[in-house]
């Protein structure tokens, strides 16, 4: 198994995307890249925390590369959006990529060359050291799954995961 960690805005939305791909096994909220050990939801959201809100995928290799992983991140969120995800905005909701390795620092900083021609705006995604890293509370677990209808939800993870699903379709399980 091999993790990677996201941020991409609100992580309910990035969790979503990542459930039922296949070769993900788990993909956990939490918050990454802050001064602090352990900061709980209230602290990473007041921004003065440093912490990005994360998503942790663990994921086999031999199903899934760390590519397509990106290709899913990239996807999912607007990169070109600076410390904000549309309404959502502090560096808390910044566009981030903490990679585990210098391989995944390398593969990382290609995607984001080549994903770059596909927006009309320059790509803002940071390479950043998961400093602090901290799985988020339970309740933000599976947010989304269990909690389609709650307003923010049903407006703004839903159409984020149609688009991905509908993109990316041969991922799916």
């Amino acid at each position: 198994m091999e993790q990677a960690i996201l941020g991409g805005g609100c992580f309910w939305c990035v969790e979503g995307a990542f459930k039922r791909i296949t070769g993900v096994h788990s993909a956990l909220p939490g918050y990454a890249g802050g001064e602090r050990p352990n900061p709980t939801y209230e602290e990473v959201c007041s921004g003065t925390t440093g912490h990005a809100e994360i998503v942790i995928i663990e994921f086999d290799p031999s199903i899934i590369s760390f590519e397509t992983i990106l290709e899913v991140f990239f996807t999912v969120h607007d990169p070109t959006q600076l410390n904000r995800q549309g309404n959502d905005i502090g560096t808390q909701y910044r566009s981030c990529i903490m990679p585990i390795s210098d391989e995944q620092e390398e593969k990382a900083k290609a995607a984001i060359e080549a994903f770059s021609e596909a927006f009309s705006n320059p790509i803002v995604t940071t390479i950043e050291e998961a400093k602090h890293l901290t799985v988020a509370e339970a309740y933000h677990h599976d947010y989304y799954a269990r909690n389609p209808t709650q307003g923010y939800c049903a407006m703004v993870v839903a159409p984020k995961l149609a688009k991905v699903r509908k993109k990316l379709a041969h991922l799916y399980q």
